[in-house]
């Protein structure tokens, strides 16, 4: 089965890409009024809605058991607060874009309005998934690093083979 820690980095590059192309096609249909754009930055937003949920839940069930002190522990209550303000954001974002697409309001100051809004909403998630990969890249959360066994046999790299060589000769 799969792990939650491997879960969560799969699923939060949906969200990031499908509300950023959302609010895209939003400000397409914004700006050239084809009703394609707008109907596709509808669904793409209710999708990268429902995404950021699924990364919030896949991010607390991957965070379960680390120990949460110091450097570490500061990094990641600093990306669970700015992912709560993400799935908040865009779940709001969310229903109401619906609202004014299914009530027929998505016209004249409350497109822009709602495209602004999605600006926000993208800059929520953006915020995210940079504190996301501070985890990563910085606190090396989630990151096996026991490196394996570097001095095992590796075919794919014959050139690794003589320098083992000569150390197993020296031994």
């Amino acid at each position: 089965m799969i792990e939650y820690s491997h879960l969560h980095p799969m699923i939060v590059h949906f969200p990031i890409a499908l509300v950023i192309v959302g609010f895209i096609s939003d400000l397409i249909g914004l700006v050239t009024r084809w009703k394609f754009f707008a109907s596709a930055g509808l669904f793409l937003i209710i999708l990268g809605g429902l995404g950021t949920l699924a990364a919030y839940i896949s991010g607390n069930l991957a965070g379960d058991g680390i120990e949460e002190f110091g450097a570490l522990g500061t990094a990641l209550d600093t990306h669970e607060s700015a992912a709560v303000l993400a799935v908040w954001t865009m779940m709001i974002l969310a229903v109401l874009r619906t609202l004014l697409a299914v009530t027929g309001r998505m016209k004249g100051w409350m497109k822009l309005g709602m495209v602004i809004l999605l600006a926000i909403g993208v800059g929520t998630v953006a915020r995210t998934g940079y504190y996301g990969g501070e985890l990563v890249y910085r606190h090396a959360a989630g990151v096996d690093l026991t490196f394996g066994n570097a001095f095992t046999h590796n075919a794919a790299s014959p050139a690794l083979e003589e320098p083992l060589k000569a150390t197993e000769e020296n031994d």
